[in-house]
């Protein structure tokens, strides 16, 4: 089991081992000991799973402290496109995105800090998504940017005129009139 660094400061992509065999496989998708013996201490308290369709786009969602939460995302079933965005003020990366494929196949999680935007595209046919949190749902505390902020230029893996964007996330903000109270 491995940890890779994103170039943004916290976000980390895990590769859990997977054993093989006649059978099918096997793995852990997570082992609190695995993450602490690598530096990484969360409690998780919320699981969150969703199923969606080929173009359906999610994001970019945050929520403000003291509500914010840490995610580790991976995907059940399908491919989506997962893309973060840095919002820490004082960041050296502030501003800045980082997009992965996570996929039922390939099994990489993306482990998401407090502090960043977090959405995704589905790119297969239809996908489940599943990610842990660190913190509960408070309503009142949601922020977002819209997904296609041009300060951003995240390539989605999809025709955005063929986007399937609900309501709430088509009224996000660009990144530069966002409101937030995340520190680096």
């Amino acid at each position: 089991m491995s940890f890779s660094e994103t170039g943004l400061p916290g976000l980390l992509v895990y590769e859990p081992k997977i054993f093989g065999d006649s059978r099918g496989y096997f793995f852990e998708s997570y082992n609190a000991n695995t993450f602490r013996d690598a530096g990484i201490e969360y409690t998780f308290v919320q699981d969150n799973q969703a199923r969606s369709t080929y173009g359906v786009l999610r994001g970019l969602h945050y929520q403000q402290e003291p509500y914010a939460q840490t995610k580790l995302v991976r995907v059940l079933e399908g491919k989506i496109i997962d893309a973060v965005v840095d919002i820490r003020k004082g960041s050296p990366t502030y501003g800045q995105s980082f997009t992965i494929e996570l996929s039922a196949e390939n099994k990489l999680q993306l482990l998401v800090p407090k502090g960043f935007a977090h959405g995704y595209a589905v790119i297969s046919e239809t996908a489940e998504v599943m990610y842990k949190c660190d913190n509960f749902y408070h309503k009142g505390s949601e922020g977002g940017i819209i997904y296609n902020d041009p300060d951003l230029n995240i390539d989605w893996g999809i025709e955005l005129n063929d986007a399937i964007i609900s309501d709430k996330d088509l009224a996000l903000p660009r990144l530069a009139d966002i409101s937030h109270n995340f520190m680096f």
